[in-house]
């Protein structure tokens, strides 16, 4: 991993963006997304993504080559690459970094300004399961949020949105809290505690910045809440599933998250365009192989038709009238008979 640019105070002009949840570098949902992206939000050009990202740069930036998506900015998560991602952000801190065509990550904390609305991005969280992970390879300390994190975000003032991979605490998200209340995962209590204090210090700048809305990952717990003084948190799902992508209208900040049922199906219609995509090629190919086999060469106007054919645009039976009418001509006793007198 390396920096290509940094960039401080970011600015962009979006009415409407993608917001995802976690993908723990799952290539194969990303995939997925991009191809049901283009029909669900074409007019969608930049992703905000919640963190426990650790997604390959160069096949990130192939996979949403053929979307409308040409930034994604990566509040980071706990399972992250931190023993990269670290020296890279403590060069320019404060400045977002460029790690591949697309994909910014996000310092912490970081202000950003979307479609006029003020942005306040905090990363990191504590990872629960720790105790199975390796310090150095698979977990690093970097990623709990610090207290000079927590204060710096506090001293930058109000937001409209808050955007975090740890969730609040007191959050009103109820499948939030019925997770933190059972802990159907019988972590122990001390890395519970460790999880209790990364969520008080976002409550604690929560409580301070007062955005409207705040949307985070981590729990694997999509639904969303309300405060009673009326503040809205969204918790996102993971990769795979339910409420792991969502819409957000940046002018009223609300949010719509397309069903898996609806994601799915927009893939798979992809999928079929494409592998039609591919036959038509080939037979193309074929055809102007067996060209070649007889010395003959396709003009620019053949070539036109066949890349036409390729795309979708034109079908097999519009070449064929196409070719029919410039290259034949009635037979002589189907003429027209242009004399006007009726015989």
């Amino acid at each position: 991993m390396k920096a290509l640019e940094y960039a401080s105070g970011i600015t962009l002009p979006d009415n409407r963006v993608a917001v995802c949840g976690d993908w723990h570098g799952n290539v194969g949902w990303a995939r997925m997304l991009s191809r049901a992206l283009p029909a669900l939000a074409p007019d969608v050009t930049t992703m905000l993504h919640l963190g426990d990202w650790w997604m390959p740069p160069a096949e990130t930036d192939e996979i949403f080559a053929e979307t409308g998506i040409t930034r994604i900015y990566v509040t980071n998560g706990n399972h992250e690459p931190w023993g990269d991602i670290t020296p890279l952000l403590d060069q320019h801190p404060g400045a977002a970094v460029r790690i591949s065509e697309i994909i910014w990550l996000l310092p912490r904390p970081a202000r950003l300004s979307i479609g006029g609305r003020r942005v306040l991005s905090l990363g990191g969280a504590a990872s629960v399961d720790r105790q199975s992970r390796i310090e150095g390879r698979t977990w690093w300390p970097e990623e709990a949020i610090t207290d000079d994190a927590v204060a710096e975000a506090i001293a930058g003032g109000p937001a409209d949105l808050m955007l975090t991979h740890e969730s609040p605490s007191g959050t009103p998200v109820r499948p939030v809290r019925e997770i933190l209340r059972t802990n159907p995962h019988r972590f122990p209590k001390a890395i519970l505690a460790e999880s209790a204090a990364s969520r008080a210090r976002v409550g604690k700048v929560w409580d301070a910045v007062r955005p409207e809305l705040l949307v985070h990952g981590h729990l694997h717990a999509p639904g969303g809440g309300m405060t009673e003084d009326g503040r809205r948190v969204a918790s996102l799902g993971r990769d795979v599933q339910e409420g792991n992508l969502g819409f957000l209208d940046m002018r009223t900040l609300k949010m719509a998250t397309p069903n898996m049922r609806a994601i799915r199906g927009l893939a798979d219609r992809w999928e079929d365009g494409y592998l039609e995509r591919e036959r038509r090629a080939e037979s193309v190919a074929r055809t102007m192989d067996s060209w070649a086999v007889d010395g003959l060469s396709p003009t620019p106007d053949a070539l036109d038709d066949a890349q036409k054919y390729i795309d979708g645009r034109r079908s097999l039976d519009e070449l064929i009238d196409d070719v029919r009418r410039r290259h034949t001509r009635p037979r002589e006793g189907e003429a027209k008979n242009d004399s006007g007198d009726g015989r």
